[in-house]
């Protein structure tokens, strides 16, 4: 934890109890990846953090270097990585991502968690 920018991405994790490093915004996604993600966050009505990582190249590579994970968006939960796009629905859909938040005392919107899985089966 050396370099300005891995302090500057450690406190935003720390700070907020949901974080996601995306492209683009919460309102203005701007790949299709981040759109599911902030797609199943708003709908489960979870509270987030969004940082875009498009506004600085240094927060991208940043980002990919502090997760040791190659790809936008990340997530992380109470300070911990959780996945990109590909784990977030997986968990969303095996119920694995209610427990987490559960686990971690986020609120969410459990009724609109149960209707993702049921809507993809």
């Amino acid at each position: 934890m050396s370099n300005a920018i891995d302090i500057e991405i450690k406190k935003s994790i720390d700070n907020n109890p949901v974080v996601l490093f995306m492209k683009g915004t919460a309102t203005m996604p701007q790949c299709g990846f981040s759109s599911k993600v902030v797609g199943i966050l708003n709908y489960m009505n979870i509270e987030y953090k969004d940082i875009n990582v498009l506004s600085d190249e240094n927060i991208r590579q940043g980002i990919k270097d502090f997760s040791d994970w190659p790809t936008i968006p990340q997530l992380y939960i109470n300070g911990e990585f959780v996945g990109g796009c590909d784990i977030i629905v997986e968990m969303t859909l095996s119920g694995e991502l209610d427990e987490l938040l559960n686990e971690n005392s986020i609120s969410f919107d459990q009724e609109a968690s149960k209707k993702i899985r049921e809507e993809n089966k």
